[in-house]
């Protein structure tokens, strides 16, 4: 293989040009992912030498757990194990199947290991939570009594990261990639707002694509660019101990399973008669990537490379503590050597994917670790020669991030809290605390005097309950909830849905994402881009979806038509803004007008009796009907109404600018009083969407599915104009799965989301008749139905008919719930529309 430009075979170039930065796990599997799929004009450039060029993949102990609460994160993993599992260098296999196993020392982990053991089974890990003498068992030398059980996975193991990387080097350069050491990377240079070319200290390289998979130095490449690479490095300890006689008969690398001991933030792995231990346990120790040396400068430096630093025995001193309490073979040794590696960490914990918009061509494939790299490849892979990913990957999307979340010292805070968490327990609904709060919404004054309890999304403050409605819980007969559902949730959320189904409540929608598009071509693009008819007359609010060209749901939105050529989006994310600005003609002008308005839900069956006489405008359902926007006045305030329910009762979503905002506020609950108004939080407003069946945009459906599965075809047109995606649709047979709802049986009974469920007439069938079987599907979200009296699940099944039976299982335990018709409240839309 060569690695030198002076001696690389002839080209035969097929397809674009590629220049990938970083030679790396994640630049090799590229390489050879794209190769795969037919780009032969692909180079890779690294400043180190190969194989080993220095960064974090250099170091990587290789650990595999493929479980992880993100469907998208696992499948990455499983597809890296498959991967890795089929390649060999030098007649060694690039990954080991020693299984991996979770230690349990305290009851709420141990609680959390089957909530995991749930994960995996919806997403298609086999693992088991067992017993402690199976964990002794499984690893002879821990100390079972400090052990209550453990999660073992079988197929988790060791990838060999460096060769895997080789293995991959080597296949796509017999494809026609060529791999060159010790380039550095100088510029990144332009031409009509697209990459044209990558400028190294030995040379330039033209490409019309060029990806950024260099680790920790993925700002300094995105710089060079003009793209924010929204990561912060850290240093983690790793450590490996004199040898142990307990292992001094072993002759493979490794015969036990990896090792978790979370409780503690450590990690184990074999090294033949030493064992490896990395630890969380210590402070952050961020690392300013413009700072790290050059592999040649580490070498000066003493260093091995330039993402190991010195290791600080100070920070050890604690862990190696608590490894001797659970290894007492480890009492009688000593470390032998250690390292403290460098490696990246996003404010959300998530890899960074995509191509920037600003730079066209440019791409990240940023802060992924090993256990990712091969699926993160293939999807990137996928998006680069074919379009989009196989994969939904939203959550991973470069454009995710709010701007107020790109800021340096937010990364900085947010990545140093991820690493401290890498290990925690954490409930899906729990916020990091700082910085916070970022993002207030004009009425946070008036919610902070009503006790608002507040969690945090895309950096807004969100109410969830108010402490104010605690009187209303008195003589609700509510089911006593089990400690995890119970966190993040307080009564006061029934009393406040109560209040929603019978008087009239005000919601704060000021985080929904509002856009404003305009122009001679907006209703053109607008009907082009999105399924459903948006030729109507001015004032009609349609409710329509965001396909992309295979056919997927990419978002879903309200769109009013305020003028001819004037127009307001309710979109979801900001990669909504994003596809409307990457594909908008000249002659339409997108603006996002989120941050400079603010909007009030008033809903309930009293909600015109409030608003009716603030205006002089008729709000009856005659003059102002359903899924209708009128621009009018509420007392002083100038406001957009729209007839929209999200809640499934009554109402109108109020918008105006965000200086007024305080004042429509007051002016809404001075006028409320004598209704009984009352504050309500998203706690509520989730019950209440899910009794009506409306479904959540990356929860509940993703770019994975398309509309006819998701229970949305009345929002697609197949009569109108071409649209994107429509040739995917009209090609598309009957589901083999929907988005199905289920009312659990026991009043009492709660599930949170992410759980599998599996369904008895089609175990048989998969499973031979084992009930344990595999799992027919998973919820997606859920939350109790107050006005049902029972919990309310959303899940993806096989096309199940009403009344069937399943079983959805909840830590550990089967709970019975029932497929049932919906909507599930108010099927005739009586509540709505009057």
């Amino acid at each position: 293989m060569s690695l030198n430009p002076g001696s690389t075979p002839a080209r035969r170039p097929h397809g674009p040009r590629a220049v990938v930065i970083g030679a790396g796990i994640v630049g090799c599997s590229l390489a050879d992912e794209l190769t795969a799929r037919g780009w032969s004009d692909v180079t890779v450039l690294d400043q180190g030498p190969l194989p080993a060029p220095g960064g974090s993949t250099s170091h990587a102990p290789g650990l595999v757990f493929r479980t992880n609460p993100s469907k998208t994160l696992t499948e990455f993993a499983k597809y890296t194990v498959e991967k890795f599992a089929s390649l060999e260098i030098d007649g060694v296999t690039c990954f080991d199947r020693v299984g991996g196993l979770e230690l349990a020392t305290t009851p709420e982990r141990l609680a959390d290991l089957h909530r995991k053991a749930g994960f995996a089974a919806s997403w298609g890990v086999r693992g088991e939570v067992v017993s402690t003498a199976r964990c002794k068992e499984l690893w002879p030398l821990i100390d079972e009594s400090v052990v209550l059980g453990g999660f073992h996975t079988p197929g988790d193991g060791l990838a060999r990261a460096l060769p895997a990387a080789r293995a991959q080097m080597e296949r796509a350069t017999s494809r026609g990639a060529r791999f060159l050491e010790r380039h550095t990377v100088t510029g990144i240079t332009q031409q009509d707002g697209r990459v044209s070319a990558v400028v190294t200290d030995r040379g330039t390289f033209p490409a019309d694509h060029v990806v950024s998979a260099a680790g920790f130095w993925g700002p300094v490449i995105g710089r060079m660019a003009g793209v924010g690479v929204p990561l912060q490095p850290l240093a983690h300890q790793y450590a490996k101990t004199k040898p142990l006689s307990e292992l001094a008969d072993h002759r493979a690398e490794a015969s036990r399973p990896i090792l978790r001991f979370q409780d503690r933030d450590l990690y184990f792995r074999e090294h033949t008669d030493r064992l490896g231990i990395g630890s969380y346990a210590h402070r952050p120790m961020p690392v300013d990537p413009f700072a790290v040396p050059s592999y040649d400068e580490a070498r000066v430096r003493n260093r091995t490379m330039p993402s190991a630093y010195p290791f600080t025995a100070q920070d050890w001193a604690p862990s190696w503590e608590d490894c001797r309490r659970l290894i007492p073979a480890l009492r009688g040794t000593e470390i032998e050597e250690g390292f403290n590696g460098v490696f990246s960490f996003t404010p959300d914990g998530m890899p960074v994917l995509g191509e920037s918009r600003a730079v066209r061509g440019f791409w990240l494939a940023e802060a992924v670790w090993v256990t990712h790299s091969a699926g993160v490849a293939k999807a990137v892979a996928e998006w680069m020669v074919d379009g989009r990913p196989s994969l939904d990957v939203h959550a991973c999307d470069l454009t995710r991030f709010e701007e107020a979340q790109r800021s340096p010292a937010y990364i900085t805070e947010r990545g140093a809290q991820q690493f401290v968490e890498v290990y925690d327990v954490l409930h899906p609904l729990q916020p990091m605390e700082q910085p916070r709060p970022l993002r207030v919404s004009p009425f946070h004054a008036r919610q902070q005097t009503l006790g608002a309890y507040f969690l945090e999304g895309g950096g807004w403050e969100r109410p969830y309950w108010y402490e104010a409605n605690a009187p209303l819980v008195d003589g609700l007969d509510l089911p006593e909830r089990d400690a995890w559902s119970a966190r993040y949730w307080s009564p006061i959320a029934a009393a406040e849905a109560k209040a929603t189904r019978e008087k009239v409540a005000l919601y704060d929608m000021t985080p929904l994402r509002r856009l404003e598009v305009t122009g001679p071509g907006a209703l053109v693009f607008l009907d082009r881009m999105t399924t459903n008819d948006l030729r109507k007359k001015p004032g009609a609010v349609t409710y329509t979806l965001l396909l992309d060209e295979s056919g997927g749901i990419r978002s879903d939105l309200t769109v009013a038509r305020l003028g001819p050529d004037r127009f307001q989006v309710g979109a979801n994310s900001p990669a909504d803004l994003d596809r409307l600005l990457r594909h908008a003609p000249s002659d339409v002008h997108i603006r996002d007008i989120t941050s400079g308005t603010c909007c009030i839900g008033v809903w309930g069956p009293l909600a015109r009796d409030l608003v009716q006489p603030l205006t002089r405008d008729d709000f009856s359902h005659e003059r102002f009907g359903y899924f209708r926007a009128k621009e009018t006045w509420l007392g002083h305030v100038p406001v957009t109404a729209m007839r929209l329910s999200y809640v499934g009762e009554l109402g109108w979503e109020l918008y105006t600018t965000a200086d007024l905002g305080l004042r429509l506020w007051d002016t809404l609950w001075e006028a409320g009083r004598e209704h009984g108004v009352v504050a309500a939080g998203r706690s509520a407003f989730n019950s209440l969407r899910l009794e009506k069946g409306y479904r959540s945009w990356g929860v509940d459906m993703t770019d994975e599915h398309n509309p006819f599965e998701a229970g949305l075809g009345f929002a697609v047109r197949m009569g109108k104009g071409d649209f994107v995606g429509k040739a995917a649709l009209e090609s598309a047979g009957e589901p083999t799965r929907r988005l199905t709802a289920l009312l659990l049986d026991d009043p009492a009974a709660n599930v949170l989301g992410s759980e599998p469920v599996y369904a008895p007439t089609l175990i048989s069938a998969r499973a031979g008749g084992d009930p344990a079987g595999v799992p027919s599907g998973y919820v997606t979200s859920a939350s109790y139905g107050y006005t049902l009296g029972r919990c309310v699940a959303y899940a993806w099944l096989p096309p199940l008919a009403t009344g069937t039976g399943v079983h959805i299982e909840y830590f550990g335990e089967k709970v019975p719930a029932t497929v049932a018709d919906e909507p599930l409240f108010d099927p005739k839309m009586t509540r709505i529309r009057r």
